[in-house]
């Protein structure tokens, strides 16, 4: 009896516990886990996955680092050049029986009214000015000090916050030909080799971060990024990084991985590693890729393993490790204590240590609600409403199956949208789709991944310039990435699975304080997906019809009757 009851004990432990954890070697991580972790969590395989990369090893030594870093917080602030600094509260509160310390960094200057405020180097904040950016967001202004201060970090913000410049700064100001002269690393302007990489989880994400790059460095120093993304000829991106030698690499896993693998990408000694849209990186898809990035970026070759050589906890990686993501789910808080040193969450308006904010407080990361809990359910949680962009309306409209494109077409004219993104679930309706709007005088164009690198560049281009395209429909492939300043228009033609998907797919429109409207057309039987919806992400998601050119709220019982 007494084994049986242990035996279910071990199958409720969850991801956080794979079987080798029962040792006694590794029953310390373990217990460290489960001080921090209230939600409910899936089981998980026994065979080690990248999510568990790092967690148990040198425990010993992440203690010391633990106890050194609360040190240094409670005896200085984030760097920053600006004198408004507030101190660093340190709040005793209990947790799991214990009195534990929640430092909460108050210090960065939440609301810089320049980048110089920030500690950013001259050469950098020329560069800025140049291409017009003069004052940071809130997110920006949270991010840099504490990037700066060396911190592993999650940067969690509604999508078109800012959040790319709010790590590409801080590497800029230590890595490539606009860095801080006294920073670490060589200061006489040889080749360091590749000490940033970044990884995207679409092509198109990571041309839109390569971009950023380019903008800030400028023409006579764009070669110091490299594009790796797949899709795009291989051989050519090997002779870019054997004769560019780029300080930054961007990619996409597949490709950095493949590379790695041939002996052609050596990161060992990289500095920094981001992970942007980190959520949508710890796919299944992306497993066997991140795996060996984890396992090689930021390690040194024979790098001695205190355990033994022939232990299988894996090295300490010495780089610092940046997680980007408009939604954190419960998924990326595991990740991000298993592959950072004591990461900090960075929000728009706080700075605090991950493992100090408990997933049962307001600040709920879970991204969404317990299946079981009905209170839950309906709770408003703080990191749910920061993945919206705040000036948002939510909409959406009941009709026929048959009807839906017209609807889309009405809702365009009676918004005037001059920039739509309309989403569907599959790709092979897309094209029907794009046929049915160019029939009705709209000009429309189709993107997803089964296009060519070329014809999805074009189109792009075709979009963005406001001319040839209006409306561009497709897959949940652009529901990241995809960044146009201008759309005023999202359509769901096909409902999001979930509420993180409806989230980023909103956030393509209302960027960095722009207005924006967001359409969900569905079915009578689709309605209580959206009162779901609703309830997940704490908005208001209206009613409406359009009648005679012009969006008219209505009240859903009018509307279910009028569709039957």
């Amino acid at each position: 009896m007494a084994a049986l009851i242990s035996a279910r004990l071990v199958l409720l432990g969850g991801e956080s516990l794979s079987l080798r954890r029962l040792l006694p070697t590794y029953r310390t991580a373990w217990l460290h886990s489960r001080v921090h972790s209230s939600s409910p969590i899936a089981p998980q395989p026994a065979s080690p996955t990248p999510l568990s990369l790092d967690f148990n090893s040198e425990n010993e030594t992440r203690k010391k680092d633990k106890v050194n870093k609360l040190k240094q917080l409670g005896s200085s602030s984030v760097v920053s050049k600006s004198n408004k600094a507030k101190a660093i509260g340190i709040n005793a509160v209990k947790a799991a029986g214990t009195i534990k310390k929640q430092p909460i960094i108050e210090s960065a200057p939440f609301a810089a009214k320049s980048f110089s405020e920030l500690g950013l180097p001259h050469l950098l904040i020329e560069r800025l000015e140049k291409e017009g950016f003069t004052v940071p967001t809130e997110v920006q202004s949270a991010a840099i000090p504490t990037i700066l201060k060396n911190h592993d970090v999650i940067i969690q913000s509604y999508t078109g916050s800012g959040k790319t410049l709010a790590y590409l700064l801080p590497i800029l100001s230590n890595v490539g030909p606009l860095r801080n002269k006294t920073s670490e690393g060589n200061s006489d302007g040889k080749k360091m080799g590749i000490e940033a990489v970044i990884v995207a989880p679409s092509r198109e994400l990571g041309m839109q971060i390569v971009r950023e790059f380019e903008k800030i460095l400028g023409l006579d120093n764009k070669k110091a990024v490299q594009q790796l993304v797949g899709g795009a000829n291989r051989s050519r991106q090997e002779e870019a990084l054997k004769k560019n030698k780029p300080a930054i690499v961007v990619g996409t896993p597949g490709r950095i991985a493949e590379l790695s693998a041939a002996g052609k990408l050596h990161t060992h000694g990289c500095r920094f590693l981001v992970l942007d849209e980190v959520d949508e990186l710890l796919s299944f898809n992306f497993r066997e890729d991140m795996h060996r990035i984890l396992e090689h970026v930021g390690r040194k070759p024979g790098a001695a393993d205190p355990r033994g050589q022939n232990s299988a906890i894996p090295r300490r990686a010495e780089r610092q490790t940046i997680m980007v993501s408009a939604t954190v789910p419960f998924s990326v808080v595991r990740a991000a204590r298993s592959w950072g040193r004591d990461p900090y969450l960075v929000q728009a308006n706080k700075v605090a240590l991950l493992e100090t904010v408990s997933p049962s407080n307001p600040v709920n990361l879970s991204g969404s609600s317990s299946p079981s809990s009905n209170s839950n359910s309906t709770t408003l949680t703080q990191a749910t409403v920061e993945s919206l962009p705040p000036a948002l309306k939510h909409y959406y409209c009941v009709t026929r199956l048959q009807h839906k494109v017209d609807t889309l077409r009405r809702c365009i004219h009676a918004l005037d949208a001059k920039f739509v993104i309309v989403f569907m679930n599959h790709i092979k309706q897309l094209k029907d789709v794009v046929f049915k709007l160019e029939a009705r005088g709209i000009k429309a164009a189709e993107l997803h991944g089964d296009l060519g690198k070329l014809a999805r560049s074009t189109t792009l281009k075709k979009f963005k310039s406001g001319g040839e395209v209006r409306v561009l429909v497709t897959n949940e492939l652009s529901a990241r990435g995809l960044d146009v300043a201008e759309c005023d228009l999202v359509v769901n033609l096909d409902l999001p699975t979930d509420s993180i998907h409806y989230a980023h797919r909103a956030g393509r429109t209302g960027r960095l304080g722009r207005t924006g409207t967001v359409l969900s057309i569905c079915e009578e039987p689709e309605v209580f997906v959206m009162k779901k919806l609703q309830k997940q992400l704490g908005i208001p998601i209206v009613c409406c019809e359009f009648t005679e050119g012009k969006l008219l709220v209505i009240e859903e019982e009018k509307m279910l009757n009028t569709v039957r």
